[in-house]
């Protein structure tokens, strides 16, 4: 089984030092900022998931809280002790998003 909390933690660490233009410099499919913000989006998703809620929209505040709301909601998922599957497809995410960057 994929560790998500390690893929996770390689994201944020490529991440953690990023400004303004990099967030907004582009990368295979839209900007940076895009791509984090989808996998933002797609985790909080399968947090509701993991606890049968209804999804919600997270709000985007801005380029350089990103890094914090990628951390906030990977610890959410990780809480709401998804399902062998559920981590799969969140680690998966993450690693594409990765790559894509």
């Amino acid at each position: 089984m994929p560790d998500f909390a390690t893929s996770i933690e390689r994201l944020l660490t490529q991440v953690h030092h990023w400004d303004e233009p990099r967030w907004r410099a582009t990368a295979t499919t839209g900007t940076r900022s895009q791509l984090v913000r989808d996998l933002v989006q797609r985790l909080a998703d399968l947090s509701a998931e993991a606890e049968s809620r209804p999804t919600r929209r997270v709000p985007h505040i801005h380029d350089l809280v990103l890094r914090d709301q990628l951390r906030v909601l990977a610890d959410d998922l990780l809480a709401a002790a998804p399902s062998a599957d559920l981590l799969v497809r969140a680690t998966t995410a993450v690693d594409e998003t990765r790559r894509a960057l």
